[in-house]
């Protein structure tokens, strides 16, 4: 893969650094800056080296629309503060503030232009439409560098069509992330298990169409496991159900049967009445959730068959929580599949999105897992052997 140092001399020189900063914001405060810090060493390295880096970013999904909720300004008051530096914040995307605040950059300032998606083109399927934006955005760089591996999956113009414009490589945490999936994909140590969680099963379904081809063992949690259960037959009461998946998810478990694989699904909830982080719950078996409650999170039976299961692996790629883990209530599951994953001695991989999120929010640090992925959806795509079209161009 292309590296940072393939670029060459760059003192002086303007780096357009596509990073993913769509991080979860409450009431104007950063709640998790873990995308944030996961760019910095890229940054640093660029800002050493002499160059004048000119970061894009998304936020949320504006819609091609000017979102005042969405704009990039907490980011780059937080940055700074990472940084211990100024971070110029433009006004607008390609207009006249970008401009000027490019324009206005030293060597190793740091200038972040407002939220990408507030442009219609950045997401737009007509190719046409993104290649026009790219080239405004190729106006503020002399190279580009690809280091939001959130986005490494999506062909849109801040991702893809600038590296077709510009001499590109990919940044640090693009190389780490590609480097540790490959761990999982290509001769992963035995067993290998897998744990998908959250809420619906088409989410997963290629990825457990892949999984069940290199995995020793899928377990299953989260919203999702309700289809599973109902596709034997067991009644699932009001809990979240994807009605259209019941034939695919019951021919997964026939696949799993015929060829020596396990998918463990639970054996008892956490169930309520009503979608609420104080309403009265119970905890019962797969076999008796009554008809109005709903399942919110798994059982500590599950809980312990799940990690007694991490225990026993070498590999371990989990995606996905085991319930409403922002609701204390449905919060358990989820934090014990992170502390059987904290303690394990194999090498595991949290995949990113909800999981990632959960474990910090539960008060695991970083260092307790052998890698936090930074990209959901790209995780899942890149386990399910496809390309991922922003680091594919950048390849060339």
């Amino acid at each position: 893969m292309k590296k940072l140092s393939d670029l060459g001399a760059i003192a002086g020189k303007r780096v357009l650094l596509r990073c993913d900063f769509n991080v979860p914001i409450d009431n104007g405060e950063i709640t998790d800056a873990g995308r944030i810090k996961a760019a910095i060493p890229t940054i640093s390295w660029l800002r050493d080296n002499g160059a004048k880096v000119v970061i894009m970013s998304h936020l949320g999904r504006p819609q091609g629309e000017v979102v005042a909720k969405y704009s990039l300004a907490p980011v780059a008051k937080l940055l700074g503060e990472l940084l211990g530096a100024k971070v110029r914040l433009a006004a607008d995307v390609v207009g006249e503030s970008a401009k000027s605040t490019v324009a206005e950059l030293p060597d190793g300032g740091v200038a972040l232009l407002e939220n990408v998606r507030f442009e219609p083109g950045e997401e737009s399927k007509d190719d046409a439409a993104r290649m026009e934006l790219a080239t405004k955005y190729a106006e503020f760089g002399d190279a580009f560098v690809l280091d939001g591996f959130g986005v490494a999956h999506r062909k849109q113009a801040s991702v893809y069509d600038i590296a077709k414009l510009l001499p590109s490589a990919s940044g640090f945490l693009v190389l780490k992330e590609v480097e540790v999936l490959k761990r999982l994909t290509e001769n992963p140590e035995r067993p290998y298990v897998v744990v998908l969680g959250g809420a619906k099963v088409a989410d997963k379904l290629a990825v457990i169409d892949n999984l069940l081809k290199t995995a020793d063992t899928l377990i299953i949690g989260g919203g999702m496991a309700y289809t599973f259960l109902k596709s034997q037959g067991k009644d699932v009461g009001n809990s979240l159900l994807d009605a259209e998946k019941l034939d695919v998810v019951a021919s997964y478990l026939e696949q799993a049967k015929a060829s020596g694989k396990k998918i463990l699904l639970p054996v008892d909830v956490v169930i309520s009445k009503e979608f609420s982080p104080d309403g009265p719950i119970k905890v019962v078996d797969v076999d008796s959730i009554p008809s109005d409650w709903m399942g919110l999170d798994i059982g500590s039976e599950t809980a312990a068959l799940y990690a007694a299961e991490i225990a026993a692996a070498k590999t371990v790629f989990w995606n996905g929580p085991m319930g409403v883990f922002e609701m204390e209530l449905f919060s358990k599951g989820t934090y014990e599949m992170a502390k059987a994953l904290a303690e394990s001695d194999s090498f595991n991989v949290v995949g990113g999105g909800d999981s990632a999120a959960a474990v910090r929010m539960l008060g695991f640090a970083e260092n307790q897992f052998s890698h936090i992925s930074t990209g959901g959806g790209a995780s899942l795509e890149f386990l399910e052997g496809k390309a991922l079209p922003g680091i594919e161009v950048v390849e060339g």
